[in-house]
């Protein structure tokens, strides 16, 4: 697996933990837990679904100042409480500082989200 050279400081428990990565491909493994829920049920915010999408899309893209610039997604199928989840990302497209980056959300072999996400890669720390 190569060096994840982004999002180092990243909250695994929330955003996944990194299970793959090599040129221009990641995979990130989630599992959720109950405080991710917003009822008694176990549906689990989509924030954190989302969350794990886009990290697996930075480390796929894998440089110190990649940022997101915007986003298609849809979300498929619920997940819930206790549920692991696997975001798989490939960039397939490159133009200058602009990737274009997919990426599935499975849960065993179901699809529960899928999106597009238009990343940048900055000469600099977007805060800096």
């Amino acid at each position: 697996m190569m060096t994840i050279q982004t999002h180092q400081g990243i909250n695994q428990e929330c955003f996944g933990t990194p299970v793959y990565l090599e040129e221009g491909e990641s995979r990130v493994e989630l599992l959720t837990i109950d405080s991710m829920s917003v009822d008694e049920t176990g549906l689990v915010h989509g924030g954190y679904i989302f969350g794990l999408a886009d990290y697996a899309a930075m480390i796929a893209v894998n440089h110190p100042n990649v940022v997101l610039g915007s986003s298609d997604v849809k979300f498929l199928k619920p997940v819930r409480a206790g549920e692991a989840v696997i975001a798989t990302a490939t960039v397939e497209a490159r133009q200058g500082r602009k990737q274009i980056v997919a990426v599935t959300v499975t849960r065993n072999d179901e699809v529960v989200f899928s999106g597009s996400f238009t990343c940048f890669v900055l000469d600099k720390h977007v805060l800096a």
